[in-house]
């Protein structure tokens, strides 16, 4: 038992060290690559741990499920949402929401208007930013931006663009089959036909290349 939790940690931290070599020079002195130590966690996430510091998680379990070229281009999406800077900020908007209402009662009570007002200001803005941060066609269109950015580095890193689109399609229709949550199945469908049309686009654009060259 002790042999194969061994052997395990040793393939985990294999696998980080990889992962570690397939972030863009420019981003390895501030985004860290770990394995995720929470409950029921997402396959793989980034978040802020500090100024100017990333740290993408992964879940070790599901990851190993997925092929080698599925898990390089699902981490190079996770890498073009950290350059698009797409990852989620800390969370002042629902500290600020909560003051903002807890002035706003207050003010009330004590009926001083000038107060109410900016505790009411404050209420609409934090508010106003969680509604674009959970805004559903806004989030799916920060992924899809970051699928271009992953063919990209795919690309910068070796791969055909045929290839580079194959692994990334791959990866997501295993995600869409092993994911039990409509919501976010419906984010991956969303993210597999944009990357389909971009495909199709960059095989046209490929085929005129090919006749002007003769």
């Amino acid at each position: 038992m002790t042999s194969y939790a061994s052997s395990t940690a040793r393939a985990e931290m294999s696998e980080l060290r990889r992962l570690r070599g397939l972030l863009p020079p420019e981003l390895q002195s501030w985004v860290s690559v770990e394995a995720t130590t929470a409950v029921n966690p997402p396959l793989i996430v980034s978040e802020e741990i500090g100024k100017d510091e990333v740290e993408v998680q992964i879940d070790m379990v599901k990851w190993e499920q997925l092929a080698t070229d599925q898990r390089n281009l699902l981490f190079w999406h996770e890498v073009g949402r950290i350059q698009n800077d797409t990852i989620p900020k800390d969370g002042w908007e629902m500290a600020a929401l909560a003051i903002g209402l807890g002035g706003a009662v207050g003010e009330l009570w004590v009926q001083d208007g000038l107060l109410l007002i900016l505790a009411l200001a404050l209420c609409g803005v934090s508010g106003w930013r969680l509604w674009q941060k959970n805004n559903s066609d806004k989030v799916i269109q920060e992924l899809i931006d970051a699928d271009e950015r992953a063919i990209a580095l795919a690309t910068r890193f070796g791969y055909s663009l045929p290839n580079a689109y194959k692994s990334l399609g791959s990866a997501l229709k295993t995600l869409i089959e092993q994911s039990p949550k409509k919501k976010l199945r419906s984010r991956y469908e969303s993210r597999l036909d944009a990357l389909k049309k971009s495909a199709a686009k960059a095989k046209a654009k490929m085929k005129e290349q090919t006749v002007e060259e003769y």
